[in-house]
């Protein structure tokens, strides 16, 4: 049923690879929660290979999710016939997750599994099922405990295939998300403890979106009040050294879309710094140090 690339796959996927067909198998019926990632995308495509008609794949649109990454989700659920359902969800309306603590992704995850676990009810599904992967054990992840609260279950993980491993598996089966970057909510875009508002993380959206414009692929615009904190993937940080107009372009557009001080990382990006206390001592964008 399933392809290999370029004839080769390695017996230890391999057999992760059955080991996830089985496990699929041994569910009646299933939900899966979508969004657009390649993890998600992995298990949407054997669950739906696997259980055909028994099985519905759901993503949520809410602001936090950039309209792009949206579109992204849409053309590859096309791609495949998954007769993609789209809900709406609310965590906006939540108090607490607004508050945008360390629990914030706790409360974005209970409210989509609570809508999921109602849908699973009213048209008789057995299972719920999300991309959490093998990799995601060793990280602080409170979606888990949401996952765990709804009783929702992450084959991937189960499995135990990790990142690099889910990345193989859906290149071998032709799904465009394979090589598609991580790429977290707009909410992470602000700092911890600072409240998170749909003004907010429009004003990231409509910068990223900007930036990406330029050729950049890995972009992060990190939301502190009227200044935005840019980074740019690593491998990609060069051309802002031999092209240095590219500053000035990013910084105009920037004051244009509503900040006030536009400060570009030289570090480039790094996962999970949104809660770092540097960025104070990063260089504005006019002076960028890589000049």
């Amino acid at each position: 049923m399933f392809s290999t690339i370029d004839g080769i796959i390695s017996d230890l996927i391999a057999t992760k690879e059955q080991k996830l067909v089985e496990r699929i198998q041994s569910l009646n019926s299933a939900i899966v929660a979508y969004s657009g990632g390649v993890d998600s995308a992995l298990l949407a495509y054997y669950v739906k290979e696997l259980l055909g008609d028994k099985a519905k794949v759901v993503i949520a649109v809410s602001p936090s999710l950039a309209e792009d990454d949206l579109d992204a989700a849409r053309a590859q659920a096309t791609m495949f016939d998954w007769n993609l359902v789209e809900i709406n969800t609310d965590e906006f309306e939540n108090e607490s997750y607004q508050r945008n603590d360390d629990m914030r992704c706790f409360h974005c995850k209970a409210t989509l599994f609570e809508e999921l676990a109602a849908m699973a009810k009213a048209e008789g599904f057995d299972s719920i099922v999300y991309g959490a992967n093998a990799d995601d054990v060793s990280d602080f992840r409170p979606g888990r405990l949401a996952a765990q609260q709804f009783n929702v279950i992450a084959p991937l993980e189960e499995v135990g295939l990790t990142k690099t491993e889910v990345r193989n598996l859906a290149r071998k089966n032709g799904l465009p998300s394979w090589d598609r970057p991580a790429n977290a909510c707009l909410s992470s875009r602000i700092p911890r403890d600072i409240p998170v508002t749909i003004d907010s993380i429009s004003q990231v959206e409509l910068s990223e979106r900007f930036i990406k414009t330029l050729g950049f692929e890995v972009v992060r615009v990190r939301h502190h009040g009227g200044k935005a904190v840019v980074e740019i993937g690593q491998e990609e940080l060069g051309r802002l050294k031999v092209e240095p107009c590219l500053v000035n372009k990013i910084e105009n557009a920037l004051v244009d879309i509503g900040f006030e001080e536009i400060i570009i990382d030289p570090r480039g990006y790094r996962m999970g710094s949104a809660n770092s206390r540097t960025h104070d001592h990063a260089i504005p964008a006019v002076s960028v140090a890589i000049r």
